[in-house]
């Protein structure tokens, strides 16, 4: 199913507030059934100071290392290999990050490590001003905690651009900044350790009323990735509300 805009008629009989959760429902669940053990989905996570997660992926056991590569803050640890090869990164940004923001959730079992986010913009992350700020604060949060982070934007309504502020934020070159037209995309960030060096691997991916949602890569540890699927995720939200192009 084509991505339809959810903000202005006759398409809005499924209006975004219901589509939101609903996404971040099948996503979570979708997710779940490609991790490895040791790690869980959980949407509308809450980190310890009230820092709220659209989908968050918990880490509850430790394993041996995956990878040589390791994510800026963290030590490489999974209890499996990767299933799944993401596509190659659009680009890497070089990063120093600020002193080091631990990430954690409790649960019934004990502590657990965020360690990676999906989040869902909505019409008032971008709003002008202090809550466009906070949503791009949340994101360098994650990633200065070790945390991969994707994004995902059909805003149709309002046409400021996130990936392009956390982008400048991070130093990224001008070829992973998206053109003034280009308001809807889905975007991914990995932080990693290469050597002496921190960057920020960027997938980037433009979106459009009428064509299908991408596949997006969203790292684990180490070289340990899984496919957040938006396409599948979407048509089964919309589906599930009786909502039928």
């Amino acid at each position: 199913m084509p991505l339809h805009d959810h903000f202005r008629p006759p398409d809005n009989r499924l209006p975004w507030e219901p589509l939101h959760s609903g996404w971040l429902s099948e996503l979570a669940g979708r997710i779940n059934e490609r991790l490895p053990e040791g790690y869980v989905a959980l949407d509308r996570v809450r980190i310890g100071g009230g820092l709220e997660i659209d989908l968050g992926v918990e880490e509850l056991l430790s394993g041996p290392g995956a990878g040589s590569e390791v994510p800026a803050g963290g030590v490489a640890t999974a209890t499996t290999r990767a299933t799944y090869a993401p596509p190659a990164a659009s680009g890497s940004a070089e990063y120093t990050f600020p002193d080091l923001l631990e990430l954690r959730v409790t649960s019934a079992t004990g502590d657990g490590r965020v360690v990676g986010a999906v989040e869902l913009v909505s019409p008032g992350n971008k709003d002008r001003g202090t809550k466009r700020e906070a949503f791009v604060g949340k994101c360098l949060d994650y990633l200065a905690g070790g945390a991969a982070v994707v994004i995902v934007d059909v805003v149709t309504d309002r046409r400021a651009n996130l990936h392009n502020d956390i982008a400048e934020r991070v130093g990224a070159p001008s070829e992973l900044m998206l053109s003034a037209e280009s308001f809807l995309y889905a975007a991914a960030y990995r932080p990693v350790r290469r050597g002496k060096r921190t960057q920020i691997d960027i997938w980037v991916s433009p979106l459009a009323v009428g064509t299908p949602l991408p596949t997006m890569p969203l790292r684990l540890v180490g070289n340990v990735f899984i496919p957040v699927e938006l396409e599948w995720a979407y048509v089964e939200a919309c589906r599930r509300r009786r909502f039928v192009a």
